[in-house]
């Protein structure tokens, strides 16, 4: 049976960057349009040249090398023809092998926004198709706000989708730009296009996620028949975001529903590098991968309750929807206070630890968890803490250096201009190899203090944590009042771009945050002495 193509647009350098907080500079459009080329989608949209700086310089400067690369912009104004329109002359003159215009579809904007006539807005769409195809460009339309705009007018809505089509464009984009449509009017609404004279095979879709939906959107408008579906990295963009083609491109390849009729760019092989590629994409944005994400996050894989972990280490197939190494991510089988044995034993065993089921170390180490938990520690999001607690049971840690005692000061005061600053300083007195150091070091905060004096002089081991790099710090009351319980969190990484989260609970913030950066620094010696190990057995 032959499958059909449905072709991957992606506007992450474009839609996405209207995500509040997210502002590209032209490396990072190089460098997320390289991870989208790499990977293998069809379109990359690359942004609005002429619009603004950033934009005309990145179209000046890349373009992709496998994808076809695509500018974005509005057809030519009415009341000017297409040759002397400036805005059109940009896109047409771009480094871009296609042109994705913008055009209203809802009779309502056509008056309101862009102050003309129906036919001339109808004008400004073929003439723009037709200048984009005289200068060998692939030209096609998004039909801006065309779900609302087919409720209030069907037949103006389609005359748009329709008007694109017959003037050359490859592709006419049904955008539901409000995000508020429904999966069933969007398949209801799409099989109206089709039937109007408008192909399935030239149709796309572009779905925000004002209701949670942009993804059930994008595979029902498939489902009726369009064949192109526009999404973003992990879902960025402005509001709620758009569709998440992260979860979209596996949906799409590993669920008989698609994966029997429809087929895309993204080979078995390519999609196990989806995890590295959404994990990346959030690395190039400094933050923090979502957890809970579809198909790639930390927990999309994990189970917590004991009776799960025990049916999936006899079959996998009992609590997960597919083979998480078919995206590249691997199971978790997470320890806390809800676990038994089985997931003990398999978290030990991920981490390169053997232990039998009836060691009483393992009920030892069980017991330390659920009553360390009960206390407010949270192993399930602190993996180093919780392998560094397990070593020390099961095994031994070398004692890298010892901490004998440390000393954090807050001081406002007065500089010598007159202005009020407060100063934190902190003092940490060790022992590495028998001799005694003192470390002393200001920070912008206690913490940040504490944090630069325990790393500031490490003797013998200070090039090996040189690509330490704290890169989140999370505080979270379990209990009110002046003597509240507090857990920090701390998420590390270095230059192998491996990530590990540390923890550390109690009545006193600072000391909750010494413990979580001291298992911080010794899971990375620990690391460093793992990997010189691999190496020497290779």
């Amino acid at each position: 049976m032959t499958r059909e193509r449905i072709y991957l647009f992606d506007t992450t350098l474009r839609d996405g960057q209207q995500t509040p907080g997210i502002d590209f500079s032209v490396e990072d459009k190089i460098a997320i349009a390289a991870l989208l080329d790499e990977f293998g989608f069809d379109y990359v949209e690359g942004g609005y040249p002429g619009a603004n700086p950033t934009d005309t310089a990145f179209f000046d400067r890349k373009r992709t090398e496998k994808a076809n690369f695509v500018a974005f912009g509005m057809t030519k104004r009415a009341g000017i023809s297409a040759s002397n329109d400036p805005g059109l002359a940009t896109l047409l003159q771009a480094k871009a092998d296609s042109i994705c215009f913008v055009a209203k579809s809802w009779d309502y904007h056509v008056k309101v926004a862009l102050g003309c006539s129906n036919e001339e807005n109808l004008e400004s769409i073929r003439e723009s198709v037709e200048a984009a195809n005289n200068a060998g460009k692939q030209a096609m339309i998004d039909c801006e706000h065309f779900f609302d705009g087919y409720k209030a007018n069907p037949d103006y809505a389609l005359s748009c989708a329709r008007t694109a089509y017959e003037a050359g464009a490859r592709w006419a984009v049904l955008c539901d730009t409000n995000g508020g449509t429904q999966p069933a009017e969007v398949r209801k609404i799409v099989e109206a296009v089709i039937a109007s004279g408008v192909p399935g095979t030239s149709l796309g879709i572009h779905a925000h996620n004002d209701t949670g939906q942009a993804v059930a959107n994008s595979l029902a408008a498939v489902e009726a028949g369009v064949r192109q579906i526009q999404g973003t990295l992990n879902g960025i963009g402005e509001r709620c975001g758009n569709a998440n083609l992260v979860a979209i491109i596996p949906t799409l390849a590993l669920k008989d529903t698609y994966s029997n009729r429809f087929e895309t760019a993204i080979g078995p092989e390519q999609l196990e590098g989806l995890t590295r590629l959404s994990h990346a994409f959030d690395e190039l944005l400094n933050r923090s991968p979502d957890h809970q994400m579809p198909y790639v996050g930390a927990s999309a894989f994990a189970t917590k309750a004991g009776i799960h972990a025990s049916a999936l280490l006899k079959d996998p197939q009992t609590y997960e929807h597919v083979k998480p190494e078919s995206v590249g991510n691997f199971r978790k089988v997470m320890v806390s206070d809800q676990g038994g044995k089985s997931n003990f034993i398999n978290a030990l065993k991920r981490r390169g630890i053997e232990v039998r089921k009836d060691d009483p170390r393992l009920d030892h180490l069980i017991s330390m968890v659920k009553e360390r938990e009960a206390s407010g520690y949270a192993y399930e999001g602190a993996d180093a803490s919780f392998e560094l607690l397990a070593r020390r049971t099961l095994g031994s840690i070398p004692e890298f250096f010892k901490i004998d005692s440390f000393r954090v000061m807050v001081e406002r005061r007065f500089d010598s201009h007159g202005r009020l600053k407060t100063i934190s300083e902190a003092v940490v007195k060790m022992e590495i190899d028998g001799d005694t150091v003192m470390s002393v070091a200001e920070g912008h905060g206690p913490v940040n203090a504490l944090d630069i004096a325990l790393r500031k002089d490490l003797g013998k081991y200070q090039t090996e944590i040189s690509d330490l790099e704290l890169v989140d710090y999370k505080v979270r009351i379990l209990n009110g009042g002046t003597g509240a319980i507090t857990r920090v969190l701390i998420e590390s990484t270095d230059r192998d771009g491996v990530r590990w989260w540390t923890v550390g609970v109690s009545e006193n913030i600072i000391d909750a945050s010494f413990q979580a950066l001291m298992d911080s620094i010794i899971y990375k010696l620990m690391k460093n002495r793992q990997l010189a190990g691999r190496i020497a057995a290779e």
